[in-house]
């Protein structure tokens, strides 16, 4: 039997959530990022415990051990947001060179502002991660 997930999708509706839980002073770059990534993805907002997700994927690792979780998104932390969903993205340098100033995690992206980085890049990034994940596991509507 799979073990059942922390962070999963949620009914929360998108405008509650973002009134609540993101800074004041940020809820416009929230809804452009809501925006951008409901455009490069084809997928509509989903609330995924402290997440804004866009698509969803089920996988089971050879260990046995399987799950779901979003394909793509992004949260607000107290100095960056988290862009989730780049594991396996083959030709990430390219636009990561065009994007500006961030940091790279494991699996995820820290920017300090949408406003700072190179929009293109950033939907490349968007588009390259969730291609890569469609590769592996089937990427379906939360």
């Amino acid at each position: 039997m799979p073990a059942i997930a922390k962070t999963q999708a949620s009914d929360a509706d998108i405008d509650s959530y973002l009134h609540t839980k993101v800074p004041a002073h940020r809820h416009a770059e929230a809804r452009a990022l809501v925006q951008l990534f409901e455009q490069e993805t084809g997928f509509r907002a989903v609330i995924w415990g402290a997440m804004i997700g866009f698509g969803r994927y089920e996988y089971t690792y050879q260990s046995g051990h399987s799950g779901e979780s979003l394909a793509t998104g992004f949260a607000f932390r107290k100095t960056d947001i988290s862009i989730y969903g780049l594991a396996g993205f083959d030709g990430l340098e390219v636009p990561l060179q065009a994007l500006g100033k961030h940091r790279l995690g494991k699996s995820c992206l820290y920017i300090k502002s949408v406003d700072t980085v190179n929009q293109d890049a950033l939907r490349a990034i968007i588009r390259g991660g969730l291609t890569a994940l469609a590769k592996r596991w089937p990427v379906t509507s939360a």
